[in-house]
């Protein structure tokens, strides 16, 4: 299957990993030996924020008072959407119990980690959809505590919508810490929290590094690199659509690629002729990390047919999947590595960033070849356990004593031998391991 690249990247997206660490590791370290003092030290030097670190219900009302009813509005009908979404995701996860054999059960159970720390990002862009993706999801889950961290911005605090979105979808705490000393703060249970179980949602290079370091002490969602994003398209896609979509996602950051995959050269001509009219048309800011994405990241690949085109993605194995194309019922058997699909002109990327239900903390630098993204099922250990008879464990035992033997390991072999030796003492049992 042949592939031919109309335009390639001349950068991959990856950031000086080797320096992040030891600053990130440093932080971590004296954070944790300092305690809440040396995580206030680093609030004050990157953060520009000397007040409240844990908001008071007063500073939550006060905050929700500074959001406009249009964009609470929002905010509830993207909460509901993600909630609903969660809730079925739930629900396909159950306590369950078998009998493997006459007098022996075994069972499956699903118990929600107690302490969930929500990392919000407020820096460049107010995420508001993050609180909502994030806390929601701990939420169903079921976790008796969570705190919702957010970045403060000098003599402002927290984004008041960013409150607003924490504060309706269930956190029980809000922070006004961003970076590695806000990560750390939820780890470590300062400020009076308790030590978060596991920590979640999006960051920039310092807070996944963080995560990253944290990660064992604490479970992750993901380690997670730049957003990425990939187009299918054929000679049915609209090339306005198609470059729209694109610079979209390009404006997460300067090292975010996006790829178009399709079969059809007179579309990745025209695509590529339109976006770079598309990113001089943006804001500043979102200009300046769309076109550096677009230049130094974004690639236009030609396949024969829509099997390479397949293949093609699954390789790649995007954040973001979107199929612009002939028989969506084919694309969406035929795929498997991606974080979430949109499948049609009808739905985008941006839909499932802010208000689709599904959820936008997603596998990023090709991880979606074995991991899905944030769901409540992060938050739930799946555990087992066991219940026997004495009549129920016998056959059991025996076959636990000759394999345990078998593998050298008489400790566990003994553990099963003094349990037929007292529940049937009258028997005789050939426990060797070659018996």
């Amino acid at each position: 299957m042949t592939r031919e690249y109309l335009k390639q990247a001349t950068l991959t997206p990856k950031s000086n990993a080797a320096e992040t660490h030891l600053i990130v590791k440093e932080i971590l370290d004296e954070i944790e030996a300092g305690g809440d003092a040396v995580a206030m030290k680093y609030a004050a030097k990157f953060d520009q924020y000397e007040g409240n670190v844990l908001l008071t219900a007063e500073e939550i009302e006060a905050a929700c008072d500074l959001v406009p009813e249009k964009l609470k509005a929002d905010i509830r009908f993207a909460h509901d959407n993600v909630r609903r979404f969660a809730e079925l995701q739930k629900s396909t996860v159950s306590d369950v119990e078998t009998e493997i054999a006459p007098g022996f059960v075994t069972g499956q159970k699903a118990i929600p980690v107690d302490a969930a720390g929500c990392y919000v990002p407020g820096g460049r862009y107010s995420h508001i959809a993050s609180a909502i993706m994030t806390v929601t999801t701990a939420k169903v889950a079921g976790c008796k505590h969570i705190t919702a961290c957010s970045p403060p911005r000098p003599g402002v605090g927290v984004a008041p919508a960013i409150v607003y979105a924490a504060h309706i979808c269930g956190a029980d705490k809000i922070m006004a810490m961003g970076g590695v000393q806000g990560v750390a703060a939820m780890t470590f249970g300062l400020f009076g929290l308790p030590k978060a179980n596991i920590l979640v949602g999006p960051g920039n290079q310092f807070v996944a590094e963080a995560k990253r370091i944290l990660f064992g002490r604490v479970g992750i969602d993901m380690i997670a690199g730049p957003t990425d994003s990939l187009i299918l398209a054929d000679s049915t896609a609209d090339a306005h659509i198609v470059a729209t979509d694109l610079v979209s996602q390009a404006e997460h950051g300067y090292n975010s690629p996006v790829w178009l995959v399709t079969d059809d050269r007179k579309l990745a001509e025209e695509v590529m002729e339109l976006v770079p009219g598309l990113i001089d048309d943006l804001p500043d800011v979102n200009r300046d990390n769309a076109s550096a994405a677009w230049r130094d990241y974004a690639e236009v690949i030609l396949c024969s047919d829509r099997e390479a085109m397949a293949a093609c993605s699954d390789e790649y194995a995007p954040e973001h999947l979107t199929v612009q194309a002939e028989d969506l019922d084919w694309w969406l058997a035929r795929l498997t590595c991606y974080g979430s699909l949109f499948l049609g002109e009808e739905t985008t990327v941006s839909y499932g960033d802010k208000a689709t239900g599904t959820n936008h903390v997603l596998p990023t630098s090709r991880a979606a070849s074995y991991t899905g993204g944030l769901s409540v099922h992060k938050y739930m250990k799946i555990v087992t356990w066991q219940r026997a008879t004495r009549e129920g464990s016998k056959a059991v035992a025996e076959a636990t004593a000759r394999i345990s033997r078998l593998e050298g390991m008489e400790g566990h072999a003994r553990a099963a031998d003094v349990r037929l030796a007292k529940y049937f003492p009258d028997e005789t049992f050939d426990l060797t391991a070659n018996g």
